[in-house]
């Protein structure tokens, strides 16, 4: 009867404890969208919204007229965050693939803690290694006056997603019932066929998840950004072309403005932008998510 009693009460325990981190979560969450909410909403009494998503045009200290058109970052941090997935997704499934079904398990036990120590590389060591290293490769290689550009941006924040991608993709295919890949090869398919057509697709939940949470570690990364792409106010016409993200227009500008102005205003509600963008992606992977498991269903 103790140990009943005592084997209850730590079950009642631990789903108290993680009930109450969830609520904390979602506590954290509404509070950080009601302070951008409530901080930018000041904005819009000078601004119209308008102006403000539609507009190109970001001069907020101008002796002439202000002017407070995000459009160009909006367009600018979806070039840098489209570009980083467009290259650490192939790669970060194709590494995946290898450690979970090519490698040698004594090559796999040497790459994964690499992978991991590549995540934990500060953010300005690798926007650093983009003005030194791979700046000067893309302005020789296109011909380019300098190579602090979209460009740049996305190669850097590819480097920084490759680890999240990596590791879950990795972890999704090894979850995957060893009874399939034996039943594949038994009919007469190949490794490669194998991978593809039975375990890429029985992991698919996971490599979704794995490239959302890859989108979110660009989308919200700030000094790389800050310091690869040259942070320029114009509007983006190719990769080539120095940008600023929404990021990084906050973190040059929100240290220096005074407090309690439309300028001050107007930078949260960049953030909350962001907040909205951020939230949206995450909805419509889960959307994704739901209809392929109803599929398989």
């Amino acid at each position: 009867m103790r140990k009943n009693k005592r084997r209850n009460f730590r079950e009642a325990a631990i789903r108290a404890f993680f009930f109450t981190c969830g609520i904390l979560a979602v506590l954290v969450l509404l509070g950080i969208f009601a302070t951008l909410l409530s901080t930018a909403i000041p904005a819009f009494r000078e601004i119209r919204p308008s102006e403000f998503l539609l507009k190109t045009n970001w001069d907020p200290t101008s002796p002439e007229k202000a002017e407070y058109g995000i459009l160009s970052m909006v367009v600018s941090t979806l070039m840098v965050t489209g570009g980083a997935l467009l290259l650490a997704v192939p790669i970060g499934i194709g590494v995946a693939a290898y450690l979970s079904d090519v490698a040698h398990w004594r090559v796999r036990e040497i790459l994964k803690p690499v992978v991991e120590i590549l995540a934990g590389i500060p953010s300005v060591v690798v926007g650093f290694l983009g003005i030194v290293l791979f700046g000067p490769a893309i302005a020789k290689v296109f011909h380019t006056g300098h190579g602090l550009n979209a460009a740049n941006g996305s190669v850097l924040l590819a480097i920084m997603a490759l680890p999240t991608i990596i590791s879950i993709s990795e972890d999704a295919l090894s979850a995957v019932p060893a009874a399939y890949g034996e039943a594949s090869l038994a009919l007469g398919a190949s490794r490669w066929q194998t991978l593809v057509r039975v375990k890429l697709p029985a992991g698919l939940s996971g490599i979704i998840a794995a490239g959302m949470l890859g989108m979110g570690r660009a989308i919200g990364e700030t000094m790389t950004v800050l310091m690869a792409t040259g942070n320029a106010r114009s509007f983006p016409h190719g990769f080539l072309d120095s940008v600023r993200t929404m990021t990084s227009g906050i973190a040059i500008e929100l240290g220096e403005v005074p407090y309690y102005t439309t300028h001050y205003y107007a930078l949260f509600a960049i953030g909350l932008v962001l907040f909205v963008m951020t939230f949206l992606v995450n909805m419509a992977a889960d959307v994704v998510l739901r209809k392929y498991q109803e599929k398989e269903r």
